[in-house]
């Protein structure tokens, strides 16, 4: 069996970092965000890449960007997806489908400090699959999502509850 080229590269990094432990730790490329206009803000990376975030107009935005709660949740769907799409391709299934949806609610009072007893962040997140393959059972299918859930780094970061340390520099 001829293996695709995810596959191929998934095991090249597995096998190098069996042999070479000390190479899997990494230190992730920073993300900057720049205030523009109004609520906008301008997300950059070290290489070039870029995003634009903006608000609802209820939130004094102009929606003319997705707003970082919609790119969080973008997030974790995209990062599942790779993943099972990974997973799948090292283990040879064929997917004919993959989508994932990240849901989530929240209670805007926490948002505007209303309420100091109600979280900011997201009181409830949901992500559905939908997977098909056509050389794998449903019983794979779903052992797949579960190892996909147990080993997305952006999904697990959420689980896990990393904490992020402020550093704030006056100018």
């Amino acid at each position: 069996m001829v293996q695709s080229p995810i596959a191929n590269a998934w095991n090249r990094l597995s096998e190098m970092i069996r042999a070479h432990p000390e190479k899997a730790h990494a230190k992730y490329a920073p993300a900057t965000a720049t205030l523009g206009n109004g609520l906008k803000c301008r997300v950059t990376g070290p290489s070039g890449e870029h995003i634009e975030t903006d608000m609802s107009a209820a939130m004094g935005g102009t929606e003319t960007a997705p707003h970082p709660g919609w790119i969080f949740r973008a997030s974790l769907a995209a990062c599942c997806s790779t993943m099972i799409a990974g997973q799948a391709a090292r283990s040879g299934i064929d997917l004919t489908k993959l989508k994932v949806t990240v849901e989530g609610e929240g209670d805007t009072r926490g948002m505007l400090g209303l309420d100091d007893t109600v979280s900011a962040g997201h009181s409830a997140i949901r992500t559905n699959v939908e997977i098909g393959a056509t050389n794998a059972t449903p019983e794979q299918l779903q052992r797949l999502v579960e190892w996909a859930a147990d080993h997305a780094p952006v999904g697990r970061t959420v689980r896990d509850a990393t904490a992020n340390a402020f550093s704030v520099i006056i100018v």
